[in-house]
C-alpha cells in the first residue's frame, strides 16, 4: 500500500475543495456525500489537517472546511506526510530487488503533483463523462 485510506479520501476531499472559489467553505458531511466518502472518517482526517495548517476550518452555518492556500501549493507528499508521518508515502520494501529506483520515482511523483493536478483530471474526466453521456443520449433519439 503506497498511502492509507485516509489520505486517498484526504486528496479527493481536497481536490474537491480546489473547485470553491477562494475564502469559501463547505461541510464535511457535504464533500462526503457528494464523493461517497464515509462522513464522520472524512470529518476526523480535514480536522486533521486544519491543524496541520494545511486547510482552514470555520464553525457555523456557514462554515465548513477550505483550503488554506492555493492547491497549486499543496503537494500530495504534504498530505501523506500529515496524515501517515514522514517517510508514510512508499512502505521501504528496500528488500526487494529494483525497488529503490521505484520507491525513488514514486516519492518524486509525490512530491511534484498538487491538489490542482488531481481536481484538473477530475474536471477532465467529468467533461468526458459529460460528453459521453450527451452522445449516447443522441444515439437513442
Amino acid at each position: 500500500m503506497l498511502y492509507s485510506k485516509s489520505v486517498e479520501y484526504a486528496v479527493r476531499a481536497l481536490a474537491s475543495l480546489a473547485d470553491l472559489p477562494e475564502g469559501s467553505y463547505r461541510m464535511a458531511r457535504q464533500v462526503a456525500e457528494d464523493d461517497g466518502m464515509p462522513a464522520f472518517f472524512l470529518a476526523k482526517t480535514l480536522q486533521t489537517l486544519a491543524r496541520q495548517g494545511i486547510l482552514n476550518s470555520v464553525k457555523g452555518p456557514s462554515g465548513g472546511f477550505g483550503l488554506a492556500m492555493p492547491a497549486t501549493k499543496i503537494r500530495i507528499i504534504d498530505i501523506i506526510t500529515a496524515l501517515d508521518g514522514a517517510g508514510g508515502e512508499v512502505a521501504a520494501h528496500d528488500e526487494l530487488p529494483g525497488f529503490r529506483p521505484v520507491r525513488a520515482s514514486i516519492v518524486s511523483y509525490l512530491k511534484n503533483t498538487t491538489v490542482a493536478d488531481v481536481a484538473a483530471k477530475r474536471a477532465r474526466e467529468k467533461r468526458a463523462a459529460s460528453r459521453k453521456k450527451a452522445a449516447k443520449k443522441g444515439r437513442k433519439k
